[in-house]
């Protein structure tokens, strides 16, 4: 079933946007009366029956609500962007498919790209989220650097990992996963992070982990680490 996004849900009515209420009228053909089904980002979808199928602010009224599953422990993601953004793009929408958490993007000491589009992104993460009926949003966070990030607080107390090439004896990434736990990965630029910025991380309880014998492109890399989380919390 196709979803729509809305947010600020409160009361038994609600009016959707222009972008989704073109869709839901004009692209899709819904009518007074048809049943849709609505995701807020919060967590929950809303059944909602149209009340007034206006192709620039459809109006429904809600009928019910599924509450999601907010249980599962969350992966948080703190990636340095390639440097062609379709890439990061192309990941954005596969690790929001996979359930990812947070996205952070940092810049490396050797980051090809220092800035993003987070306008743009965040209607990527939209479109992912209604397209694999994913309810809680992620939370995209604004670019900032690799060490301001290694330094930052965590309120969930996360096991923390940083993915490196550089050291030959990191264990793997799914033989360091505890079940349940909530975990920040570092993954860097394609140049790999710096021995600095992995001292840096190391002495902030960072463990460094391997993706795997190959050498993997960044894009890559983060999304070998969603699907491993996943794989290890089902």
């Amino acid at each position: 079933m196709q979803l729509f996004y809305a947010t600020g849900i409160t009361g038994q009515f609600v009016t959707l946007g222009k972008t989704e209420s073109n869709h839901c009228i004009n692209v899709l053909r819904h009518g007074t009366g048809d049943i849709i089904r609505i995701i807020d980002g919060s967590g929950g979808i809303y059944a909602a029956r149209i009340i007034e199928a206006d192709p620039r602010a459809c109006k429904v009224e809600i009928t019910d609500y599924f509450p999601g599953d907010n249980s599962r422990p969350k992966l948080h993601l703190a990636i340095a962007p390639p440097k062609h953004s379709d890439r990061f793009e192309w990941f954005i929408e596969k690790a929001v498919e996979l359930g990812v958490g947070q996205i952070t993007p940092i810049r490396c000491q050797r980051s090809e790209r220092k800035e993003i589009k987070a306008e743009r992104l965040e209607k990527i993460i939209i479109a992912s989220m209604k397209q694999a009926m994913v309810a809680k949003q992620p939370v995209l966070h604004d670019m900032i650097s690799c060490s301001q990030f290694i330094r930052s607080d965590d309120p969930l107390h996360s096991d923390k990992f940083i993915a490196t090439c550089s050291e030959s004896m990191n264990k793997p990434l799914h033989e360091s996963l505890v079940k349940g736990n909530p975990v920040i990965l570092l993954i860097g630029p394609e140049g790999d992070f710096t021995p600095e910025e992995i001292k840096l991380a190391k002495a902030s309880d960072y463990k460094p982990v391997s993706m795997g014998a190959q050498r993997l492109r960044t894009e890559t890399a983060a999304l070998a680490g969603c699907i491993t989380f996943n794989l290890f919390n089902p």
